[in-house]
């Protein structure tokens, strides 16, 4: 147990018996009150935001992490097979505790598992940015180019994308991870 006070943002605590991550903590006085510290949580088990005061003498228990590299070979029913990079070591992943990036995991593709110190998955980081192949998307025609909407694409992932008019069959994208937005068309 640590005092609040010690903890920073990225950090991850046991809240209420769950993993949640510090998004932001800020130390707050107010007038004739007695100081508290404001923290916005994240559950890594359910992706709940939570919002929470703590006194300033509060403890928390702050959970050891290990972050690790792997690598995504293969699915095997509704789990993702991973390898560790350095000790050639698999590991089955569930897509929940993937989240919504999920849909944009590739062969190959290196992603960061944090690991607690009882050797659970707290969550998987992917890369901000992948570069994927549209696979499957309506044709262009000559008036689309001049004019800036959207039309849905499928990338090789199988994820459906909101892409500009002049991107077509075949071309390579980059998509943000996170939220599932076109960036750029990639020039290879």
């Amino acid at each position: 147990m640590t005092s609040i006070s010690n903890v920073s943002k990225g950090a991850i605590i046991r809240f209420k018996g769950e993993p949640h991550i510090v998004e932001s903590l800020v130390h707050r006085t107010p007038g004739n009150l007695r100081a508290f510290y404001q923290a916005n949580m994240r559950n890594l088990k359910s992706g709940r935001n939570v919002e929470y005061r703590f006194s300033a003498t509060e403890s928390v228990d702050v959970i050891i992490t290990e972050r690790k590299e792997y690598q995504y070979l293969y699915m095997d029913g509704a789990d993702y097979v991973m390898m560790d990079s350095t000790t050639f070591d698999q590991i089955n992943v569930s897509e929940a505790a993937i989240g919504s990036g999920s849909r944009f995991i590739k062969d190959g593709i290196t992603l960061t598992i944090v690991f607690s110190d009882d050797g659970a998955i707290l969550s998987v980081e992917l890369p901000t940015f992948v570069e994927v192949e549209v696979t499957e998307t309506s044709p262009a025609s000559k008036d689309d180019r001049a004019t800036s909407g959207t039309k849905p694409a499928i990338v090789e992932t199988g994820a459906e994308v909101n892409v500009p008019m002049f991107v077509q069959n075949g071309s390579v994208i980059r998509v943000d991870t996170r939220s599932g937005d076109y960036i750029e068309r990639v020039k290879k």
